[in-house]
């Protein structure tokens, strides 16, 4: 998950994740500017949360919980 520290949106993503007990990587993008380059080459935006699994690239909590 590509998140910033301050996002809401993230925390909440990270929240629901913890308490499924889903494993995931967190690249916060406002700590590491490489992070920031790979969510730009990505996606061609600035949003966060950005999740990639199995290649797929989804922007967003709710479009990757649904």
């Amino acid at each position: 998950m590509y998140s910033l520290a301050t996002c809401p949106t993230c925390a909440r993503a990270r929240a629901e994740m913890d308490e499924q007990g889903v494993e995931y990587e967190e690249r916060l993008v406002d700590r590491d500017p490489r992070h920031q380059r790979e969510v730009l080459r990505l996606t061609q935006q600035r949003t966060v949360p950005v999740f990639v699994k199995d290649g797929r690239v989804t922007v967003g909590w709710y479009g990757e919980k649904g």
